[in-house]
């Protein structure tokens, strides 16, 4: 499959923004942006901040690579289980589909909250640069469920792809999502930093505006909607880009 071909399919297009912001939705979280700080602690192996900043940028992108690598690894999985699927129960799975993002909408506005749980890999990386990317895997595998709500949505966007390809496109723009923002910090650009304490003082509204967006997407997904708007979308695109 060419690059052409995975990029240009109406169901892609329209998923990969949502994937974007669903990865944005997860560094805002309750459970990842407060521990921000720790984390460049730990990866830059100073803890009071007095290390370089480019050594904290390295370190920074190194610990993204880590839960990439993962998240990718989870968007491929479901591309392929989504491509055995859709071959004969198309309808049938995109309703179940769109159910499980609604319930996980609901979950990311603070219902059922015994599925935003954490639990310990046992894996205990180096502190510094050689760790950085282990604890970048161990936050992949172990943060899992807090970030669930919409991580899963991006799985079920994944499978909906209908292929390994394209569901692990999906999960890298989702990682990129969470990832640029915490580099930014890194880095010391003020506006992020900045951001971060507004996003602070109104977390409660962002995590009630990214549960209604999953559950306009769940409901798209169950009617039917989110077919029609796909299919709108590659004719748009297959005018203007051509086939590769």
């Amino acid at each position: 499959m060419s690059p052409g071909e995975i990029i240009l399919n109406g169901s892609l297009i329209a998923a990969m923004p949502l994937a974007l912001l669903a990865g944005i939705v997860s560094f805002i979280s309750p459970c990842v942006l407060p521990l921000i700080p720790g984390y460049l602690g730990y990866i830059s192996g100073v803890a009071d901040g007095g290390a370089k900043k480019s050594r904290i940028i390295f370190g920074s992108v190194l610990f993204v690579l880590g839960f990439t690598a993962v998240f990718v690894s989870f968007g491929a999985l479901f591309g392929g289980i989504g491509m055995l699927i859709y071959i004969n129960n198309l309808m049938w799975v995109q309703q179940v589909l769109g159910v499980l993002i609604i319930l996980m909408g609901l979950v990311l506005i603070g219902q059922f909250s015994f599925l935003q749980r954490t639990f310990k890999t046992g894996i205990k990386p180096k502190v510094g640069l050689v760790g950085a990317p282990v604890l970048g895997i161990a936050f992949g595998l172990g943060w899992t469920p807090c970030i669930g709500p919409t991580l899963a949505a991006v799985l079920a966007l994944a499978s909906d792809a209908g292929s390994p390809a394209r569901g692990a496109l999906l999960a890298l723009i989702y990682s990129l999502g969470i990832g640029l923002p915490f580099i930014a910090i890194a880095a010391g650009f003020g506006w992020a930093t900045s951001s971060v304490g507004f996003v602070k003082k109104h977390i409660r509204a962002f995590n009630i505006a990214g549960g209604v967006m999953l559950i306009i997407l769940g409901v798209a997904l169950a009617t039917g909607v989110w077919i029609g708007f796909a299919t709108w979308l590659q004719g748009v695109f297959g005018v203007f880009v051509p086939a590769l």
